[in-house]
């Protein structure tokens, strides 16, 4: 890399581990607190380091140094949510800030030092600014580099331009941040970054590897990389404001006209698209209300439109509190509109059809079940996804009209059918006989592993039961049939009673299919077998037998 290193500007907020668990747990960081990964401390609070803590100490190396430790686990999502509210307050005053790591964020020192009056003032600013902003400590340091303005910072130095070499020449060579290599170049007598600067690049390349020429380079003064600085997220937010409350529907919808065209405009400018769009409202008493719409295309100015409209039209011409299903209409009107494109894309980012875009019919559908959505709820309109599982109930999701229809479980290939049990073999079988599998595998034929072990063969059930029936199922000469735990039938099904019904002939019957889940979770454990019957007057049942207690799961069509 040929150049001089850039003018840094570098912001580090000291502890940070343990003040984002402050932040987003509530742990107090002026408490002796530690951060612990791998039974080791990697953050501590400064009552902490009063009590002889520091980096490295084991878990209970620390707690005896310090019995009133609090210890919290570390947790690098915690840490980033909490560092963003600070990345945002320096890009509120410079722009151009590359995230380091959680805690630590830079920017070139040039743009900043001209228009806020040199280097020291830019960093003052900063500093006071995230603290009113986030109530947060932070320190700055310049130098020339990253590397060298993160130990910069460290003691909040201003390093002059060209002294950077001159201010690493000093540091330990632990201020690499590589345990091993600075294990390595101690032994070896090497100690300070000043003197691993010194020796030969091509001998340190062909001894320390690639990694190592990296340390060299930042040892000398010399960062491997430009800064990648990160584009803030752009505003698509429209609001308005209504000085006369909106509590009519016709009001209502010219406000929502509005608001969409503007909403429209400015994604349009920006070159994007809104595929999943958030409705906020706020009333003349302060309540909140808050809808989200999902549309499986570009929602155009008109959608956007129409689907505030509908909403609105929800809102405003709810329940009156007398009873009924509709949602309890706001005790005021509306003063406050906000639109918040949640899901956005690239204009061109969704494909039309082959014959143009989606057919009126299927619009006119989509138009009506959404506005339904809008009046009663998203959950008032669902459709089912199919996907894996054992039973029938498993295999089914029911997705809110507009959501991504993602199956819950995978779902490959139903298995091969399996064989009846043994004394099921002279009975008729409801479904295609698995013994047919058996044979063309005796053939030589391989069949493949059922990816979901006892899940019922096709064709599946025309209609399952929201809570299974209680049924008897008792053999020819009236005793109950059992199962035991190896799986075998006590005698062949003959009659079938569900709840307190007359009971009904059996005149076929295929199983058992046994089900053994989560054995490993005692509390979710769950063992069962399934039998599919056919009855005298032409149903067909899939039952299941679960601790001795017959069931009918489901009805076949």
């Amino acid at each position: 890399m040929s150049g001089a290193p850039q003018r840094t500007l570098l912001l580090w907020c000291p502890d940070w581990p343990v003040l984002a668990a402050e932040i987003v747990d509530g742990v107090p960081a002026t408490d002796p607190v530690v951060v612990l990964h791998a039974n080791r401390v990697i953050a501590c609070s400064e009552r902490a380091r009063a009590e002889g803590i520091r980096r490295g100490l084991r878990r209970r190396e620390a707690q005896g140094r310090c019995p009133h430790l609090t210890v919290v686990d570390h947790d690098p999502g915690r840490d980033v949510r909490a560092f963003e509210p600070v990345v945002a307050a320096v890009e509120e005053v410079v722009a151009g800030v590359e995230v380091i790591r959680p805690g630590a964020c830079a920017t070139a020192a040039r743009g900043p030092s001209r228009y806020l009056g040199g280097e020291e003032a830019a960093a003052e600013r900063i500093v006071e600014h995230v603290a009113q902003t986030c109530a947060v400590e932070s320190q700055v340091g310049i130098a020339d580099g990253v590397f060298a303005a993160g130990l910069a910072a460290r003691e909040g130095r201003i390093v002059d331009p060209g002294d950077t070499r001159e201010f690493l020449a000093a540091r330990p060579v632990e201020a690499l941040g590589r345990p091993a290599l600075a294990d390595l170049l101690r032994r070896l007598g090497v100690r300070t970054l000043g003197e691993f600067a010194a020796l030969p690049a091509g001998d340190v390349l062909a001894r320390f590897g690639f990694d190592g020429a990296l340390a060299h380079r930042l040892a000398g003064g010399r960062d491997d990389r430009p800064l990648a600085v990160r584009q803030p997220p752009a505003d698509l937010t429209v609001t308005a404001d209504h000085d006369e409350p909106i509590d009519r529907v016709d009001a209502a919808a010219f406000a929502a006209r509005t608001l969409a065209e503007r909403l429209h405009e400015r994604l349009a400018g920006y070159g994007l698209a809104c595929t999943r769009l958030g409705i906020e409202a706020v009333t003349a008493h302060g309540q909140e209300l808050h809808r989200v719409w999902r549309h499986g295309g570009l929602l155009t100015a008109a959608a956007i439109a129409d689907r505030v409209r509908w909403q609105l039209d929800g809102w405003l011409s709810g329940s009156n509190g007398r009873g009924g299903t509709r949602p309890a209409r706001p005790t005021a009107g509306i003063v406050r509109l906000r639109l918040v494109p949640d899901g956005v894309l690239a204009q061109a980012g969704l494909q039309p059809g082959l014959w143009g875009e989606t057919g009126a019919e299927r619009e006119r559908a989509h138009r009506a079940l959404s506005r339904v959505q809008g009046i009663l709820g998203p959950e008032a309109v669902v459709t089912a996804v199919l996907g894996g599982g054992r039973s029938p109930a498993d295999q089914v999701r029911l997705v809110p009209w507009g959501d991504e229809r993602a199956p819950a479980r995978p779902g490959p290939p139903p298995p091969p059918p399996a064989a009846p049990a043994p004394g099921a073999a002279s009975a008729p079988v409801v479904v295609p006989a698995g013994g047919g599998a058996r044979r063309r595998a005796g053939r030589g034929r391989a069949v493949a592993e059922p990816p979901w072990p006892g899940r019922i063969p096709p064709p599946s059930p025309a209609v399952v039961l929201p809570a299974p029936l209680p049924a008897d199922v008792r053999d020819a000469a009236g005793e109950p049939v059992v199962v035991s735990a190896r799986l075998v039938v006590s005698a062949a099904p003959a009659r079938l009673a569900v709840g307190d019904g007359r009971p009904a002939e059996i005149t076929g019957w295929a199983g058992p299919w046994p089900v053994d889940e989560r054995w490993w979770a005692p509390a979710e454990a769950r063992r069962r077998a399934r039998f599919q019957v056919s009855l005298a007057d032409g149903a067909a049942l899939l039952l299941a037998v679960e601790g001795g207690q017959w069931l009918v799961e489901a009805i076949y069509d």
